[in-house]
């Protein structure tokens, strides 16, 4: 796996603004199309906000990393937090009836839809997103 780019946010909410220069940059390196960037840009600016928010509580002592890979036709991004973690399996259905109209609760869902795939280690404080890259 090749290291890409990393990216340090504070945990609050005007940090996640940084992911899309994050991606700007990626783009521009392995020159993937529009598309495909605005699937990066909300599965990994849930994931980055999912840190900040549940992770690391906005407790702007902590921060988030987020590492990009590449890893032949993969674009991993890695997304760490300093929070107690969760257990992902136990997550409420939101599109469950009694969900629908909650105002928050859909982005691991959003990530699973737009990612390839995903997966979550250490207690749920590590989330590995990836994403199969055009021929």
């Amino acid at each position: 796996m090749k290291l890409l780019q990393t990216l340090t946010l504070r945990s609050s909410y005007e940090e996640i603004e940084k992911v899309e220069g994050l991606l700007n940059e990626l783009q521009t390196e392995l020159g993937f199309n529009d598309e495909f960037y605005a699937r990066l840009m909300l599965a990994v600016s849930e994931a980055a906000t999912n840190s900040i928010v549940h992770g690391n509580q906005l407790d702007e002592s902590k921060s988030v990393e987020i590492s990009a890979f590449r890893e032949g036709n993969l674009l991993i991004f890695e997304t760490r937090d300093e929070g107690e973690g969760f257990d992902y399996e136990t997550l409420p259905d939101p599109l469950a009836k009694e969900n629908l109209l909650k105002a928050s609760g859909r982005g691991v869902f959003l990530m699973e839809e737009y990612a390839d795939e995903v997966e979550y280690s250490d207690d749920g404080t590590k989330l590995s997103l990836k994403f199969k890259l055009a021929d």
